[in-house]
């Protein structure tokens, strides 16, 4: 439901009921596979790891390989109207990630913007805490009409993350050192999801003009017949 809801939104914004929408939550633990993971001989083996380790298996609305998903994280997802979404792929990157990188570091985390070498799920605009550990993840899904950028913040239980994934990546034959799986409180000791939230609102609203609200009916209505998109086929 929680990828279902994300779906709902960038389909609500791309047809124009919906504004700009910056979504916040506390997921399940789950790990999200991407397209390419779907397309592999290992991908049955590694859901069966994933659910092993207690954890459920979805598909991914944005690209790339497996993340993890659990408590001591948050997924976030922003949905922006874009007639021509392609063309701000990567101003929507910078955007997302410096504005991280500036809420990671008023919590005094030391925060930058890179991939590390033998990161899990890895990409150029990842956040990672004082060169070691990878403390964020973002993904792009472009529809007709709108953009959505979306991932996680890991901000406690990095050992969680990489308890899952060396069987799901051994599964699916991918390389990483799980030494780069970590999390906001290995370099600041005591946050909680409350207080990253917090920072990572205040960051928003420093250059965006916001209004909470609570999602629409019919986004919730939508989210429904949208989640069997998002779970995988077990044989």
């Amino acid at each position: 439901m929680d990828i279902a809801v994300s779906h709902a939104v960038l389909s609500e914004v791309a047809a124009g009921n919906l504004g700009p929408t910056l979504r916040l939550h506390i997921p399940a633990p789950v790990v999200a596979f991407g397209r390419a993971d779907r397309v592999t001989s290992g991908y049955q083996a590694a859901i069966r790891a994933a659910r092993a380790h207690g954890f459920g298996a979805v598909e991914r609305l944005a690209g790339g390989r497996a993340a993890v998903f659990h408590e001591s994280t948050i997924a976030f997802s922003l949905a922006v109207p874009d007639e021509e979404p392609r063309a701000s792929i990567r101003p929507r990157f910078e955007m997302i990630s410096n504005l991280m990188v500036e809420a990671f570091e008023s919590l005094g985390v030391d925060a930058r913007v890179g991939e590390l070498a033998g990161e899990y799920c890895p990409g150029q605009w990842s956040v990672n805490a004082g060169g070691l550990v990878k403390v964020m993840g973002v993904g792009q899904r472009l529809v007709r009409g709108a953009a959505h950028v979306g991932g996680v913040v890991v901000v406690d239980e990095g050992e969680r993350i990489r308890d899952v994934l060396i069987p799901v990546y051994r599964a699916l034959r991918i390389d990483w050192d799980p030494r780069t799986a970590g999390s906001l409180s290995d370099r600041a000791p005591g946050l909680s999801n409350q207080m990253v939230v917090a920072a990572i609102e205040e960051r928003f609203r420093a250059t965006h003009d916001m209004e909470e609200r609570d999602l629409p009916d019919g986004v919730v209505a939508k989210a429904f017949t949208l989640i069997d998109n998002h779970l995988p086929e077990v044989a």
